[in-house]
């Protein structure tokens, strides 16, 4: 989602632009983020700059990365100082973001719903570089996330951002915050990528495939969606006949260094 300040133009379907009308909204995501002076924030989507403004009034250290080059005329008047770069956050490298190798960098954004998984998981695999994140996504999505196991909404993500960070869930934003008004409520989600447990993994390239093998056929025990990953199923040292779902991210963790 983008947000906006009161520019008549039309948002772009193509480009998921919902953009985000409540100040109130506006005002208390930024004071969620606790942002303190020097802090180098990352804006993605910022839209027409709407919640960038707050951001400006807790540091001038912001960057912000916008795909539509009409808001970026836009942000550029509005903000004339602003560190505006025109591309696609998915093939941006991060590393060129950081400034100080001391400090990390802070994300901040509210994304485009049709490709929030893959922005997620880029955050995640860039995480030596970025302390957290507070997004806005998709209602669905982020109780997908903070799943717990044995819950329909446990899968990939549950388990997989969960290791590289914790998450965790604030407000909710009603669709009638948003023109065009989305067919879904939003919530914001943080991210804390200091908070990893991923040193207790032996492989994490082998655990996240055995974690998506794992959920590939969600009502298939675990005997059967991994019977294609070339392990010894003989040291799982778990149940098999159990479902991907039933397992906590402890045992997911256990269960990909037995078989790693």
């Amino acid at each position: 989602m983008n947000e906006i300040t009161g520019n008549n133009a039309r948002p772009k379907r193509s480009m998921g632009q919902n953009y985000l009308t409540d100040e109130n909204i506006c005002r208390n995501i930024v004071n969620a983020f606790d942002i303190q002076l020097g802090e180098h924030i990352i804006e993605i989507g910022p839209g027409k700059g709407a919640i960038t403004r707050f951001i400006l009034e807790k540091t001038n250290n912001l960057t912000v990365i916008e795909l539509d080059r009409n808001n970026c005329a836009i942000l550029k008047e509005l903000f004339p100082a602003l560190n505006i770069i025109n591309s696609d956050f998915l093939k941006l490298d991060m590393n060129e973001l950081v400034k100080d190798p001391y400090d990390k960098l802070r994300v901040i954004g509210n994304i485009p719903y049709n490709i929030t998984s893959p922005i997620i998981f880029k955050l995640a695999d860039n995480r030596g570089i970025i302390k957290d994140a507070q997004l806005m996504i998709q209602e669905e999505v982020a109780r997908r996330i903070t799943a717990e196991p044995n819950n329909k909404e446990y899968g990939i993500p549950s388990v997989i951002l969960n290791v590289f960070s914790s998450s965790k869930l604030l407000f909710k934003v009603s669709r009638a915050c948003f023109y065009p008004k989305p067919k879904v409520d939003s919530r914001i989600i943080y991210f804390d990528f200091t908070d990893s447990i991923e040193e207790r993994i032996n492989d994490i390239a082998f655990f996240r495939k055995l974690v998506k093998a794992a959920f590939g056929t969600r009502r298939k025990t675990l005997r059967n969606c991994l019977k294609n990953i070339d392990v010894d199923l003989t040291k799982a040292g778990i149940d098999l006949g159990r479902r991907a779902e039933s397992l906590s991210v402890d045992e997911f963790i256990e269960l990909s260094n037995r078989l790693c």
